[in-house]
């Protein structure tokens, strides 16, 4: 039986985010869900915990943002301004080009964490998390995610 995270490893864990392999429906964008559960939480709770903040319009979303040419604060504006799903989904492709090359930034989602440096992160991370026993099935930093929220195994 393969290892599960040792609790608070990582710290908090927020198993209600969205896993990062889910599409955005309106632009097919990977992560976009995430981003955008991340942005309502904040609004709800007044900041994540502590285990997420440090990445929060950082990391995945800033590397999102870049990809769009856009920035992180005005899709966080966008979200907490707007109604309903569907004026957020409005707004959000108004703001981002037209052309989102979803197929691009999904590749490189997945992707991320193959490299040799990469690999060497996923490894230091997994042996904190007591899961050094997932490193042939962890290939990407989202299945990393993907195992510390409890989605994977």
């Amino acid at each position: 039986m393969k290892s599960r995270p040792i609790p608070g490893s990582t710290g908090e864990v927020l198993t209600e985010l969205p896993s990062p392999y889910l599409p955005h429906g309106a632009s097919g964008l990977l992560h976009l869900p995430r981003f955008i559960a991340k942005i309502r939480y904040t609004q709800k709770h007044g900041e994540l915990p502590k285990s997420y903040r440090k990445n929060y319009k950082r990391g995945f979303d800033r590397f999102l943002c870049m990809h769009l040419g856009v920035e992180p604060a005005d899709v966080e504006t966008i979200v907490c301004e707007s109604a309903d799903d569907a004026e957020m989904d409005r707004r959000l492709l108004e703001l981002f080009p037209d052309d989102v090359q979803a197929a691009k930034w999904n590749r490189e989602v997945v992707q991320k964490g193959m490299t040799e440096a990469g690999r060497e992160f996923i490894r230091e991370s997994l042996e904190k998390m007591g899961c050094l026993d997932w490193e042939t099935e962890v290939k990407s930093v989202a299945d990393m995610i993907e195992l510390d929220e409890g989605r994977l195994g």
